[in-house]
């Protein structure tokens, strides 16, 4: 049984658009919300994962529609995994009914997984030298932590050659010239210099 999912940030919004998609894909049950992507509580949401069952699939119209940021993502999927229900996203590249979009799940969660593993390790080795040189430590160089994330999901979307680069930064938060920074920071080859065809970020 396919179930959708919908959600806006406000009521001023429109559920619309993201319902028609849903019938359109199949859905024969639709759960609706009205949540900003930060809230914690999510009872529509709760409802769905209590009620959704072994062999369903779940339909959201988008990545962001279903997880407050990353780590909150991972772990619903993962607990969708769990159950056996397989997860459509209509305008992401991710569909666990396909090997293709299993394997672009598996590269979200790796690199997540990867990047705590890496955190962590660096706060504990950053806090023990300066410790030993008896100061706090100097700034990073480099791109933040947060940052670096993105730019590893932004190599792997990019790579998949499916997304375009404005939809990439969508999902990221961030504008399509950031997004080649990030690329050119993972050492992407890019065909031509995409950098000059951008409108500097607001």
């Amino acid at each position: 049984m396919k179930i959708g999912y919908a959600r806006i940030s406000t009521r001023e919004q429109s559920l619309q658009l993201q319902i028609d998609a849903l019938k359109e894909a199949g859905c024969e049950k639709i759960y609706q919300e009205v949540a900003s992507g930060s809230k914690t509580a999510r009872m529509v949401l709760d409802e769905l994962m209590h009620n959704i069952r072994a062999g369903d699939t779940l339909v959201i119209w988008k990545l962001d529609r279903l997880g407050r940021n990353l780590a909150h993502l991972l772990q619903v999927i993962d607990d969708l995994g769990k159950r056996e229900v397989s997860l459509i996203s209509l305008n992401d590249p991710i569909d666990t009914t396909t090997s293709h979009g299993r394997l672009i799940l598996s590269i979200f969660a790796s690199m997540a997984e990867f990047e705590r593993s890496l955190i962590s390790e660096r706060t504990k080795a950053g806090l023990a030298s300066a410790r030993a040189r008896g100061r706090l430590g100097g700034r990073p160089k480099g791109l933040p932590d947060i940052a670096k994330e993105k730019a590893k999901i932004a190599e792997v979307l990019y790579n998949s050659k499916e997304i375009k680069v404005t939809d990439i930064a969508k999902q990221l938060n961030v504008c399509p010239k950031t997004v080649y920074v990030y690329l050119r920071h993972r050492g992407v080859k890019i065909a031509e210099s995409p950098l000059k065809k951008v409108v500097n970020c607001v």
